[in-house]
């Protein structure tokens, strides 16, 4: 198959191309930048552009398949020339389904934890030599790619976006992979600026039970309310499974799983994370893999990239840095460090980034979501609202929202650099949670702290 990338440099994407690539189908692509470790990763492949931009010559009658990236334009060149000569357009949740059409769909969604459970799934599969094709939103250790296809593996193990497929499908990702087995961890109103009403948002939960194959399965979280009320109410014709979180103890700061094979140590920590975990049990276990087999295999899943992560850990002090910036996720990752190291101080850095957390609609989601935390701080950039075209928000609106007195808030990288900087750190956990990065806040160089 001769196949072209509109937008290739992205981080799912390029994971795609590279995927295709090893599988044997002859790459081309297109973008107007791409960045490391695309770029590198790309080029080690003989994928990277000559030069960067769109050419509609590039578009020829050869090419089987365009791949469009959500970063493109409705109006892109190739776009357009690819539609005037009748090409298949694929977005790439569309390619995706098209890779494992004749599978088991195994598909992991909710507004937050896919990126964990599809990870302890994958560890857990690879630990005992389970093959399986994958696409994950993370790159994990012992992993080449993101995204693994092949012709011949049964299931194909898959996280589901509910965000939008392409400039032309405004369908959300997974809607498309039609699973055969399913898993929902939770709904927390996200991405305002395409749902802007949580009623629409869980809206598209239920389609996505809707698309489920007819007598597949529906693993799904039993303490999130919504979840529950949808699971329940669903008409489609699906066994359905809950979880809930196992019981556990954290002993000298290890937190210990309790199992009818005894206590089990886990490297990760969090109720949230104890509850990803017995989600992804279930699925494992209707793909084959015991329950004494996941245990054995869990234990030594460390964790998955920029979930929670530890940056490093001194005699008197830990830092970590987590990818949440939801409101519910925020409140999760706080709790968890703290329930985790009760007798230190938890200093909790937030930094507001995304088009929901800097908007003023959606801020008083934030309530208590940082209370858990000794000392808070949330970190925004002005710029960033206005990069967003959203309405300017003040530190006032951010503390009535937070509901915290003693919420300290920063606008200035440089400011809240030196305040990092300042801080003694010991006895303290560190946590750094953003999908951004504090306007260029050098994370190696905060590594220094620790004591």
């Amino acid at each position: 198959m001769n196949i072209h990338f509109i937008s290739i440099g992205g981080s799912a994407m390029h994971n795609l191309a590279l995927a295709l690539d090893a599988k044997g189908d002859t790459i081309t692509g297109s973008d107007d930048a791409i960045f490391e470790p695309s770029k590198s990763r790309l080029e080690a492949k003989g994928l990277l552009p000559k030069e960067m931009g769109w050419f509609a010559d590039k578009i020829t009658s050869d090419i089987d398949a365009i791949v469009l990236g959500m970063h493109a334009k409705a109006d892109n060149p190739e776009l357009l020339k690819a539609q005037e000569m009748g090409l298949k357009i694929y977005s790439y949740p569309e390619y995706l389904y098209e890779q494992s059409k004749n599978k088991t769909r195994v598909v992991i969604g909710g507004s937050h934890g896919k990126t964990t459970i599809t990870s302890m799934i994958l560890h857990v599969l690879d630990y005992h030599d389970i093959k399986v094709d994958y696409m994950v939103g993370a790159q994990l250790e012992g992993f080449d790619r993101m995204v693994h296809l092949t012709k011949e593996n049964e299931f194909m193990i898959i996280e589901g976006d509910e965000y939008l497929s392409s400039p032309i499908d405004l369908r959300p990702k997974f809607h498309l992979y039609k699973a055969n087995i399913a898993l929902l961890s939770g709904i927390a109103w996200d991405h305002m600026n395409v749902f802007p009403t949580f009623e629409n948002y869980v809206d598209q939960f239920k389609i996505f039970l809707d698309t489920m194959t007819v007598g597949g399965i529906l693993i799904y979280n039993e303490e999130d309310e919504e979840v529950k009320k949808i699971a329940e109410t669903t008409t489609n014709t699906i066994k359905k499974q809950a979880y809930y979180t196992p019981e556990y103890v954290i002993e000298n700061g290890q937190v210990i799983l309790e199992t009818p094979e005894g206590g089990i140590p886990l490297e990760v920590f969090g109720k949230h994370n104890l509850q990803n975990l017995a989600g992804a049990k279930l699925i494992c276990q209707s793909i084959g893999v015991s329950e004494d087999e996941f245990y054995e295999a869990i234990s030594s899943f460390k964790g998955a990239s920029k979930r929670l992560e530890k940056l490093a850990e001194g005699k008197s002090s830990v830092i970590f840095k987590d990818f949440a910036h939801s409101p519910s996720k925020v409140k999760a990752t706080t709790n968890a460090v703290k329930e985790q190291y009760p007798n230190k101080k938890v200093l909790a850095c937030l930094e507001l980034h995304t088009y929901s957390s800097l908007n003023a609609n959606f801020l008083n989601l934030y309530q208590n979501a940082l209370d858990a935390a000794d000392e808070a701080v949330v970190f925004y950039s002005p710029k960033a609202v206005a990069i967003k075209k959203l309405k300017a928000i003040s530190k006032e609106q951010i503390a009535e929202a937070f509901q915290r007195d003693d919420l300290i808030i920063y606008t200035d990288p440089k400011a809240f650099k030196d305040f990092l900087f300042d801080q003694k750190l010991e006895n303290t956990a560190l946590l750094f949670m953003s999908s951004g990065n504090y306007g260029g806040l050098d994370l190696e160089e905060v590594k220094s702290l620790v004591i």
